[in-house]
């Protein structure tokens, strides 16, 4: 059902909650976020796969009435 990757980033994202889950209720001290660098390197090169992808089919579906 659901591939490796998936996999991998929903036993990441259990890790954050269980990780953080009591600082939700604590009040006053905010915890700084821990960035990923390639997780937002990822993130970005698929942002730029998608534009593109985007930008081909607005270009192809100009014919038939799209935008």
């Amino acid at each position: 059902m659901f591939t490796c990757k998936h996999r991998e980033a929903i036993n990441q994202w259990k890790l954050a909650l269980l990780d953080g889950a009591s600082g939700v209720f604590e009040r006053g001290s905010r915890k700084v976020p821990v960035i990923d660098e390639d997780q937002v390197r990822d993130l970005h090169a698929k942002i730029g796969e998608l534009a593109v992808a985007n930008s081909f089919l607005e270009r192809k579906l100009k014919p038939w009435g799209g935008k």
